[in-house]
């Protein structure tokens, strides 16, 4: 019986493995707080606990990685923001709800301030695929206001005659500041304030716009 220990070569073991949503989730955070532009990929990889490598083969790079934020963005925390607005009986109430339920996400605790999608600059910076997709997130808040708006003069809650563009243009754009505001520091109450100082302008917005 030999009387040396032979040593075992060391098993090569699988790549670790990560979850997946939990690392996008935190890429998510990062790019909401920092930009596209300002955040480099050790910081992504710091964040998402992953190496470089690992980064690449999952999202395909920074760019990718930043699509998919933002589409992560969306499914998070758009139901929050849009439930009311598609539950409400009409386009007072729909907009109403957009503008009170972004008054109480946009300066949540613990999270960056504002919407990601309104704050995102990063499509200015050279990078036309990343420009074209944030002009189409921010397109749709345009859109659905617009559409709500059809909706209530097909109803008769609103008359025929209105124009529906300058008004969704109007609330989309009370709902953008609003945005920008929370990061500036407003609070939710400041927000609600704004929301319903909007919302006492319906007649005249709505009247004004009639052709």
């Amino acid at each position: 019986m030999p009387t040396t220990t032979e040593k075992k070569a060391p098993k090569r073991g699988r790549p670790r493995e990560f979850d997946r949503e939990k690392a996008l989730c935190a890429a998510m955070e990062l790019f909401w707080r920092k930009g596209f532009t300002a955040t480099s990929i050790a910081e992504l990889c710091a964040a998402m606990g992953i190496n470089s490598p690992s980064l690449y083969a999952a999202f395909g790079g920074k760019e990718a990685l930043y699509e998919e934020a933002i589409r992560q963005y969306q499914v998070t925390y758009g139901p929050f923001v849009w439930d009311g607005f598609f539950e409400a009986p009409t386009a007072y109430d729909a907009i109403e709800a957009l503008l009170l339920s972004s008054a109480e996400v946009l300066p949540r605790r613990g999270k960056p301030l504002g919407c990601m999608v309104t704050l995102a600059s990063a499509g200015d910076e050279g990078h036309a695929e990343l420009k074209a997709l944030l002009v189409e997130q921010r397109a749709h808040i345009l859109q659905r206001i617009r559409e709500r708006l059809e909706r209530a003069m097909a109803e008769g809650e609103l008359s025929r005659s209105v124009e529906p563009i300058p008004i969704a243009r109007f609330y989309a754009g009370v709902q953008q500041a609003m945005s920008i505001q929370a990061r500036d520091g407003a609070t939710r109450e400041d927000l609600r304030a704004t929301a319903r100082l909007a919302m006492k302008a319906w007649k005249t917005v709505t009247e004004a716009s009639a052709s």
